[in-house]
């Protein structure tokens, strides 16, 4: 199926004969603008410490990103000079292919931050992920203490969150008066959340918070006297209560007053101010196309029947003889599909992830000539911002390996994750899916560091997506339910593009997302709620996963059948996987380069 007929993406160049001469030139110019934009993007660096601390580098370890108003407006002028000063000391059609490639992204970077800054108002932010859990969670995940002064710095920080928290709630209220709520139960989420963090030692009685104990445990490791670790506890127990807890105070009292004017019935983008408008962007930045919702709709509509024909075909293969519908009551209710609700039950579900996932890893070579460095672990979600049925996701890895990437898990009610689905999840969040293709771009040499470290949904997504179907063409998902299971995750991100769509452009109810959801998947109810109500708050991100798959597949279909005998997947792969995540025309042009190469 074609993705669509207005593909969003940049042209590259035309390969053109060079005399030698003319070749030096373009080479001597291509690494000016590699130098011009590494220079460009440490500057960038510079106004986010916390990008800096997530590239595992130590500048202003001591201070948060300022996510002001004042620092937006200032940040997108930067951007604005880069780029006229780019255009104006390089004439694009005198660059190589991948300069251009380099060229045309740091340009478009600009266009996709002049569309997220306009609707800048338009985001909910103390939505699922938002920094009242965000801050807490970089701390403990990212901030790595080696030293003292490091464990000072974590302290430092500690103490800013506070005033982090205020810049955020200052925006949720100017969004409210401009008609821009969550809805309710994003609220009530919230403000559970908010409880949870700020429950236990050292605020109160009870075990240490999820936050002061990740600290202790960093003033444990560096061996410090009794005296200088007791310190060190005393002055983080003052940041936490002293300036970061009294934040945490305002904005449950904002979230109790404020919830009874959000709708009791959740809505979806369409029925914010300029809501259409809005939902357009917000596709355009995810899914790096042109394609209307109605276009969007429609292939899902298309890929949910076909993906029920291959389900009832394996619901045959494997015996039961109800419906489909049957069937997936059946995999929803019957306990052998789940592991117990207990730690005996996560541990064992945590040990079937690290299996599946050193299985897949050993036989790479053979379907990829380049393996990043860095390791993977499998983490259970932290308590206080874990909840049931909530999507697993991947954190990347430190690009000089000093911090692993992490595939996180949700198991607050395992009833909601059942074993089918496991196989599937760990290659789409590991190997050879996120943590695969984060990490080998954040490895590349020889391009601008921004190539490596931009991420673009529809590629990352799409490829997440498309090796779980790779998975199954290799030889694994021996389990006929496990394979099953992969057809519920791939049938999820079609029926995604459906109820995004549906809710965000068409005014579906939650009752209608659900009815369309559960008719057409075997995923446990709870599951379908939390992902439903990630759509309301997340409008248009889920239609990024299904788009980008097709696009792959499209591009993959096209080059064996014009390279017929020489057609090679390894090599296929490594052209995708080679220069970054990309936007799909880019990636479109890159694929159709390497064809044309192989061909000649």
């Amino acid at each position: 199926m074609q993705l669509s007929r207005r593909d969003f993406g940049l042209s590259l160049a035309a390969a053109t004969m060079l005399t030698p001469v003319a070749a030096a030139a373009q080479s001597d110019l291509d690494r000016q603008l590699t130098a011009y934009l590494d220079a460009e993007f440490e500057e960038e660096l510079a106004m986010d410490p916390m990008e800096l601390t997530s590239l595992g580098r130590k500048e202003q370890y001591d201070r948060l990103t300022d996510h002001s108003e004042a620092a937006a407006e200032k940040k997108l002028a930067w951007r604005r000079q880069s780029v006229a000063e780019m255009k104006r000391r390089f004439d694009p059609a005198k660059l190589g292919d991948d300069a251009r490639v380099s060229f045309d992204m740091w340009a478009l970077e600009l266009e996709r931050a002049e569309t997220a800054h306009r609707w800048r108002g338009h985001n909910y932010v103390f939505e699922r992920g938002g920094y009242h859990t965000r801050l807490p969670n970089f701390m403990i995940n990212q901030h790595r203490v080696d030293t003292p002064a490091d464990m000072a710095a974590y302290i430092s920080r500690v103490a800013q969150i506070g005033p982090a928290l205020d810049v955020q709630l200052a925006r949720a209220k100017a969004a409210a008066a401009n008609g821009v709520r969550m809805p309710r139960f994003a609220y009530e989420q919230s403000a559970e959340e908010v409880k949870r963090l700020t429950a236990g030692a050292p605020f109160g009685a009870g075990p240490d918070s999820a936050l002061f104990a990740d600290g202790k445990a960093k003033i444990a490791k560096l061996d410090l006297p009794a005296a200088e670790a007791d310190r060190l506890t005393k002055a983080l127990a003052e940041a936490m209560t002293g300036k970061m807890k009294p934040a945490y105070d305002r904005l449950s009292a904002w979230l109790a007053a404020d919830v009874a004017n959000a709708t009791p019935e959740p809505k979806g983008a369409g029925a914010l101010p300029d809501g259409a408008a809005y939902y357009d962007a917000m596709l355009r930045l995810q899914t790096t196309t042109g394609m209307s919702a109605e276009e969007i709709h429609q292939l899902g509509l298309a890929e949910v029947k076909r993906i029920r024909g291959e389900m009832e075909t394996l619901k045959a293969k494997i015996g039961f003889a109800g419906t489909l519908e049957e069937f997936f009551v059946h995999l929803r209710t019957d306990d052998r599909f789940y592991v117990p609700n207990d730690d005996a039950g996560r541990a064992r579900y945590l040990k079937m992830c690290e299996e599946f996932l050193a299985g897949m890893k050993a036989v790479l070579p053979q379907y990829f000539g380049r393996i990043p460095k860095s390791e993977l672990v499998v983490k259970r979600v932290e308590s206080f911002r874990e909840e049931p049925g909530g999507a697993a996701h991947y954190s990347s890895g430190a690009p000089d390996g000093s911090r692993p990437g992490i595939y996180y898990v949700h198991l607050a009610d395992t009833r909601a994750t059942p074993i089918y689905e496991i196989e599937g999840t760990c290659y789409h969040e590991g190997w050879p899916g996120h943590h695969m293709q984060i990490m080998l771009a954040q490895e590349m040499t020889g391009v601008p560091a921004f190539r490596g470290q931009y991420g673009y949904g529809a590629y990352i997504e799409g490829w997440g997506l498309y090796v779980e179907r790779l998975a199954k063409e290799v030889g694994f998902y021996k389990d006929p339910y496990s394979d099953f299971g992969r057809l519920g995750r791939e049938i999820w991100r079609a029926i995604r593009l459906v109820v995004d769509t549906g809710i965000h452009a068409k005014g579906w109810s939650e009752a209608q997302a659900l009815e369309f959801y559960s008719s057409n998947s075997p995923q446990p109810i709870g599951k379908i709620r939390s992902e439903i109500r990630r759509y309301f708050v997340n409008p248009g991100q889920a239609t990024s996963y299904k788009v980008g798959m097709v696009k792959i597949l499209e591009l993959r279909d096209e080059a064996r059948r014009d390279l017929g005998a020489k057609f090679d997947l390894k090599g296929f792969h490594d052209t995708v996987l080679g220069a970054g995540a990309l936007p799909l025309g880019v990636l479109q042009t890159r694929v159709r380069r390497w064809t044309a190469s192989r061909k000649a």
